[in-house]
């Protein structure tokens, strides 16, 4: 059986000296495909005092971006990952709530790994869709996942100076159980006991319902991240939070528009220069690098101008790339995206048995909900205007800490009642699916039903667990499997075998089977999927307290460096693109050698990075200096200029 790990306490490394004890508080995770962020309860007696941590940069949300070094020695996080991407394309590993808990041979895996600058791979045991760097190291999702996790819980006992070890953490509403599961994982291995996995629609209902004063009403939940669409339908009324449908599809989000974006981009860029290859530059992993971030800065900027451009100079074979992108093309080459938002929504009204005017309130959940078509077709839709007062980046993050609050008593008189968002049963004879759970049910839950056997004679079944829809087995998702042995030769029929299934409120399934006249049993929970063993988990978690200290000290060293290598970068390049202006002025000589000095330095560093005998501020000493000459080296060319006009 399934059993949440014991976290395990390690000493932390102590801000300032100070002493931290272990906290009874609880946090609010939101772990996004883009973007995630992490809430706490500042006053229980106050619910508008729920408050988004900020990170070690200052910032409100984190990229849920992990990027390993050469070796495969230190681990960044974050903005840190995220800034030093172009240089490391391989080794950088974005959007990988896509593929936790997912089978590699899935067809929407395989259509991602055409656009991902990093390698997926197929772990052999469980046939999950992993992730290798470029030296052929395997990690799962959940492992990069127990990363950001890591960072954010770090940031959180930073800020309130205490050891945090309880989370909520969200999933998107249409997540399956292997998913779940996955994502319970990667909060174990990250050192937090996952008191609840919660719903990312019911989370910003919450947040939204507790902030608006004795909020009543039906509200629908139209939430559009990074990775994955969920719409929710939920009446509210003197606090509890009925969620009466859930419907999504856990594979529409942000990134499919950046995609279609980037080979936009790309194919302008081949028109323009039909002598290039089109499939080279598409392997190009530097190249689709630059192009992904300049496209998703483009869409981004759409949301609020009709107009942006994407510049990229010396893009490939000394060619740049600059192309004027208007909202409404965005629209048109997203349009077929967003269409497939409707029929979700539709269902879901309708599995709720509620008329769209009946809906009170449509709150927007997700970064992509600040797209103006977007908004215009979720106005179309519900006949009536989104409520655009609830922060779509943090809601979620803040839901989420208010549900911890819940599940540790200091918010009292709060009840949240969730469902399960696919039809849970078995397989029968034929391969017919027989369910026992429908969708929509509210969780906790448990129900029996009794089965026989279909051949004379029959000592054994095998009891197969699918979620899904369909009539046939075949159709839906076999999701665990187990077998009942020992049942006594009897005429087929006669045999009484109860089949129970119990979803706990994390949405984790129990499934048990017993024949009733000799009373053997067996039962499984469904963790099929989940890609990791407790074992693995336990190693994991055990190692990176092991190394903690070293590790935010080395990870400190390999940020400067990545920093000083970015900033020379630029430079080089602006010096390549105006080369003729400044090699007029006298500083050029002295700044071109002083800057091909820092770059011998920066290698000597990278090529040694955890040699702590070395001085790494000689690094960002020399890299401030070479920026302050080149400024000089620029205003002296300038002037220069001017007056030879």
């Amino acid at each position: 059986m399934f059993r949440i790990l014991p976290s395990i306490k390690t000493s932390a490394l102590l801000k300032n000296l100070n002493k931290r004890f272990a906290s009874s508080k609880v946090i609010g995770i939101d772990l996004g495909t883009t973007n995630s962020a992490v809430a706490y309860i500042r006053d229980p007696l106050d619910l508008k005092s729920v408050t988004i941590i900020e990170n070690d940069e200052g910032k409100r949300t984190t990229p849920s971006v992990v990027a390993y070094d050469a070796r495969n020695e230190r681990v960044l996080v974050g903005d840190a990952a995220k800034r030093q991407a172009l240089i490391n394309a391989g080794n950088t590993f974005y959007a990988t709530k896509r593929l936790i808990g997912r089978p590699f041979q899935d067809k929407e895996i395989q259509k991602d790994i055409e656009h991902l600058p990093y390698k997926v791979v197929e772990n052999p045991s469980n046939h999950q869709a992993y992730l290798s760097t470029a030296t052929g190291e395997v990690k799962s999702p959940s492992e990069v996942g127990s990363a950001i996790l890591t960072y954010l819980k770090k940031n959180a006992e930073n800020y309130l100076n205490e050891e945090i070890n309880k989370a909520v953490i969200t999933v998107p509403a249409y997540f399956n159980d292997s998913q779940r599961q996955a994502t319970k994982d990667a909060g174990s291995m990250a050192g937090l006991k996952v008191l609840r996995v919660v719903n990312e629609p019911t989370a910003a209902a919450l947040s939204f319902g507790l902030n608006t004063k004795e909020y009543s009403g039906i509200i629908a939940v139209y939430d559009l991240g990074g990775g994955t669409f969920d719409i929710s339908i939920l009446d509210i009324e003197g606090g509890v939070f009925e969620v009466r449908a859930t419907n999504g599809d856990t594979h529409l989000g942000g990134e499919d528009f950046d995609n279609i974006l980037v080979r936009h981009v790309v194919d302008k860029f081949v028109e323009a220069n039909p002598e290039l290859d089109k499939e080279n530059l598409l392997h190009n992993r530097g190249f689709m690098q630059r192009i992904r971030i300049a496209s998703e800065k483009a869409k981004i900027d759409l949301s609020h101008i009709q107009e942006t451009s994407i510049d990229i100079p010396f893009a490939y074979e000394g060619k740049h790339i600059k192309l004027i992108v208007r909202e409404h093309e965005l629209d048109e080459m997203t349009m077929p995206l967003i269409d497939r938002t409707v029929p979700p929504v539709k269902r879901a009204l309708k599995d709720a048995e509620v008329e769209p005017e009946e809906v009170d309130e449509v709150i927007l959940v997700g970064g992509m909900t600040r797209m103006p078509k977007i908004r215009s077709i979720v106005s179309e839709t519900f006949g009536t205007k989104p409520n655009t007062s609830v922060n779509p980046d943090e809601t979620v993050a803040l839901g989420a800490a208010i549900q911890g609050g819940v599940l540790s008593g200091e918010i009292k008189n709060v009840l949240l009642l969730d469902v399960t968002p696919l039809t849970l049963g078995i397989e029968t004879y034929g391969g017919a699916f027989s369910p026992l759970i429908p969708r929509n049910t509210t969780v906790p839950v448990k129900k029996t039903e009794v089965f026989s056997t279909g051949v004379d004679g029959q000592s054994g079944v095998d009891i197969r667990v699918f979620q899904g829809e369909r009539g046939l087995v075949k159709d839906n998702k076999l999701i665990g499997d187990f077998k009942l042995a020992g049942i006594p030769p009897m005429p087929k029929g006669v045999p009484q075998i109860e089949v129970t299934f119990d979803i706990d409120a994390d949405g984790i399934i129990n499934v048990s089977a017993s024949e009733t006249s000799t009373g053997r049993n067996s039962s499984i929970t469904v963790i099929a999927n989940s890609g990791l063993t407790e074992e693995e988990i336990v190693k994991m978690v055990q190692e990176a307290n092991a190394n903690k200290e070293m590790d935010n000290i080395l990870r400190q060293r390999v940020e400067l460096i990545t920093k000083a290598d970015i900033m020379i970068s630029d430079t080089e390049n602006t010096f390549e693109r105006f080369k003729e202006v400044i090699k007029k002025s006298a500083l050029f000589p002295e700044v071109s050698a002083q800057l091909r000095a820092v770059r011998d330095l920066i290698k000597k560093f990278k090529s040694n990075e955890s040699d702590l005998s070395t001085d790494v501020n000689e690094v960002k000493r020399a890299t401030d200096n070479v920026q302050k000459m080149a400024l000089k080296l620029f205003q002296d060319a300038s002037k220069k200029s001017a007056g030879g006009n």
